[in-house]
């Protein structure tokens, strides 16, 4: 059964006008095989994304990316238009309807999907706190809730507090999910929005400098950006981190098997005197449980204030995931190389890209 699903037409509510036909996304992966693989394996991951699911950075190569990056810069066109000439919204999701399930708190992810889903003329239901204001306080299982909505809804955006949990979501649903953050393990639509910022910045993503700053070990958005940044040429990445949140051993050898170089430094002036991208991170409290010691003596440890500024190249530019504490100052942000708003907004035009793809196609 598992096997025949995967190469059906995805179920799709009737729309009140007629829609592009549907087609898979061809750069992806196939979701399921017809042979089981451990979890654990590189074939495993593969052999259990289904063609529409957006889980994990790795899944791309760069013919998606690319493709994905030109939906986006048709989006960004599409939105600024609207905006600019006050049109009425795009039709091109009509008729579809999202679930955003989140289980954790969010801002930029959570609002930007929506925005994005309304901007195409779709529509939305949204959860907030799920994990204190759903069923799952009641202690139904994630499988079970995903069952359930996914008979509301043509696509599934889930935040989630457990690593793996995306992935589980997309082995019960026959509907499109995309992975909005899953505990400390990946965001694969950030990485590809911090991908897409890089390449506006900077003009190009071959042959660059990428500098990782702040909780490496409980980074979701640095572990996929990691992944994803691996699949340009002439890549080198320093890490830069408290001792107590180093980067993981499975990124290092995943860019090592892949060529790409890096490095770990403990000083960020040097690191950012040669990089192009210094992409800075707030220390993640809510990883630490109950060592708040360990949580404070990471804290405030590397900070990008002017002393960086005066040292980074002047074409490079600071990129944060958000949000911020104090590890990026408020007096950098009036510094054009500062790109972490720019980087937010971003989010939008590729989300939309994606819920256009995953829906209705090119």
């Amino acid at each position: 059964m598992a096997a025949a699903r995967a190469t059906l037409p995805l179920p799709r509510v009737p729309a009140p006008s007629p829609r592009p036909q549907l087609r898979p996304f061809p750069s992806l992966p196939a979701r399921r095989g017809a042979v089981a693989c451990g979890a654990g394996s590189a074939a495993g991951v593969a052999a259990s994304l289904r063609l529409g699911d957006v889980i994990e950075a790795q899944q791309f190569d760069r013919a998606a990316l690319t493709e994905i990056f030109e939906v986006a810069r048709e989006m960004e066109a599409l939105e600024r238009g609207s905006s600019s000439r006050g049109a009425g919204r795009s039709r091109v999701l009509e008729g579809y309807l999202m679930a955003t399930l989140f289980y954790e708190p969010s801002t930029r992810t959570r609002l930007s999907f929506e925005a994005a889903m309304r901007r195409l003329g779709g529509e939305v239901l949204t959860t907030e706190n799920a994990r204190e204001f759903s069923s799952a306080a009641k202690g139904e299982t994630l499988e079970d809730t995903i069952r359930t909505v996914e008979g509301y809804s043509d696509i599934i955006v889930l935040r989630h507090f457990e690593s793996g949990a995306a992935r589980r979501a997309a082995a019960t649903a026959d509907i499109p999910v995309i992975n909005a953050g899953d505990g400390p393990g990946q965001h694969p639509t950030q990485a590809l929005l911090d991908v897409y910022t890089i390449e506006r910045e900077i003009g190009t993503l071959d042959g660059i400098k990428l500098g990782l700053v702040g909780d490496l070990a409980n980074g979701r958005t640095v572990r996929s950006l990691a992944y994803l940044i691996a699949k340009y040429q002439n890549i080198k990445i320093y890490f830069v981190s408290p001792d107590v949140v180093k980067m993981k051993d499975d990124i290092k050898e995943y860019l090592t098997s892949q060529g790409v170089e890096w490095e770990e430094s403990s000083d960020l002036l040097e690191v950012a005197s040669k990089c192009d991208v210094i992409y800075q991170t707030r220390i993640q409290k809510e990883r630490f449980g109950e060592r708040i010691d360990l949580y404070e003596a990471a804290r405030g440890k590397y900070i990008v204030d002017k002393k960086v500024l005066d040292v980074l190249p002047k074409h490079a530019v600071i990129m944060h995931p958000l949000p911020r504490l104090d590890e990026i100052t408020i007096d950098v942000d009036s510094d054009p190389r500062a790109a972490y708003f720019r980087q937010a907004k971003n989010g939008l035009y590729i989300r939309m890209a994606l819920l256009k793809l995953l829906l209705v196609g090119r």
